[in-house]
C-alpha cells in the first residue's frame, strides 16, 4: 500500500504576523528556509519518498527544492495544490471581521473573486484521486499550504465543521496517509 505524505510550506513573514495569505505569492522567511532544511532531513530519515509534487507557489517550491535536493528527486508542480484564493481578504489580518464566517460558508465564494470551500475541495480531491491513479506503487510527498492540508485530511478522516475550522498543520509538519 502506498502513502501520501503531506506538508505545509515553511514559514513566511505573513505567517508570522497572522496575515491572510492564500493566492498572494510570497517567499519563505529565513526561518522558513531553515524549517524546510529540517523537513528535508526528516524526509531523508523517512526513507521511502519516491515522488515530490508541489504547489507552484514560491513558498511551496522553495520548501520542495530543499527536500528534492536532499533526496535527489525532481519536483512535479500541480496547480491544484495552490492555496485557497481568499479574494479581498488577502493580506488582511487573520482576525478581520467576517473572515471566519466566510470560511465556514462552504458553498459561497470568498468575496471579490475568491474560491468557495467546495471549489477547494473539488480540486484537492481530484489531485488525490490522480495521485492514486498515477502512482499506485509510489510514496508521494505533496508540498502545499494550510488550506490544502486541511482538505486533504478530510479526504481520509471525517471532519465536523468545527474540526475543519480548527484544523491546523504547522509549517513543514509532515503528515502521512495510506492510499
Amino acid at each position: 500500500m502506498s502513502k501520501l505524505y503531506v506538508t505545509r510550506h515553511g514559514l513566511t513573514e505573513w505567517n508570522k504576523c497572522d496575515r491572510i495569505c492564500g493566492s498572494t505569492d510570497i517567499e519563505l522567511s529565513n526561518e522558513g528556509i531553515e524549517q524546510a532544511r529540517r523537513l528535508a532531513e526528516e524526509c531523508l530519515r523517512v526513507g521511502d519518498i519516491d515522488v515530490i509534487v508541489s504547489s507552484p507557489m514560491k513558498r511551496a517550491l522553495r520548501t520542495s527544492r530543499e527536500v528534492a535536493d536532499r533526496l535527489g528527486l525532481e519536483i512535479i508542480t500541480d496547480e491544484r495544490l495552490r492555496e485557497w484564493d481568499y479574494g479581498s481578504f488577502e493580506g488582511k489580518d487573520r482576525f478581520t471581521s467576517g473572515f471566519a464566517e466566510a470560511k465556514a460558508a462552504w458553498g459561497c465564494k470568498m468575496p471579490d473573486g475568491g474560491e468557495s470551500v467546495f471549489q477547494l475541495v473539488q480540486r484537492t480531491y481530484n489531485f488525490i484521486d490522480d495521485v492514486k491513479r498515477l502512482y499506485p506503487d509510489k510514496n508521494v510527498l505533496a508540498v502545499c499550504h494550510g488550506g490544502i492540508c486541511r482538505v486533504i485530511d478530510t479526504y481520509f478522516n471525517d471532519m465536523t465543521v468545527e474540526r475543519f475550522m480548527g484544523f491546523f498543520q504547522g509549517n513543514c509538519q509532515l503528515s502521512v496517509y495510506r492510499l
